[in-house]
């Protein structure tokens, strides 16, 4: 069975089988954030840019799906994760507090010119 296969098997009592589906679903949720925050914000909150971020959070979710998440024999996996880590508790709050919570959108309504009304 390949990689994929061993990450899609349907082995509900191995604990190791969950911790891989966390980890996947950890860095995907981060990889989906990413991409849906605005480009000048990663810039602004003097981050590393967008595409950088695209990239690095794509190659550690994609490598995972296409050698298999085990987190015990794998570099790869624990330095995807890590660098998921690292955009959900330092990147990712930088932005939000730049963008108001708001991913995509500089939408501000309600707001006058000393904050919300």
């Amino acid at each position: 069975m390949g990689a994929v296969g061993q990450v899609l098997a349907f082995d509900y009592l191995n604990p190791f089988w969950w911790l891989a589906i966390g980890i996947l679903g950890f860095k995907l949720v981060a990889l989906v954030d990413a991409a849906s925050r605005r480009e000048d914000a990663f810039r602004a909150a003097d981050k590393k840019t967008k595409p950088f971020w695209l990239v690095v959070l794509g190659l550690a979710f994609g490598l995972d799906l296409i050698f298999g998440a085990s987190f015990l024999t794998s570099f790869l996996t624990l330095a995807g994760l890590v660098a998921a880590i690292v955009y959900m508790v330092d990147v990712r709050p930088a932005i939000k507090q730049l963008t108001d919570g708001r991913g995509g959108s500089g939408d501000r309504r309600n707001t006058g010119p000393y904050g919300p009304w």
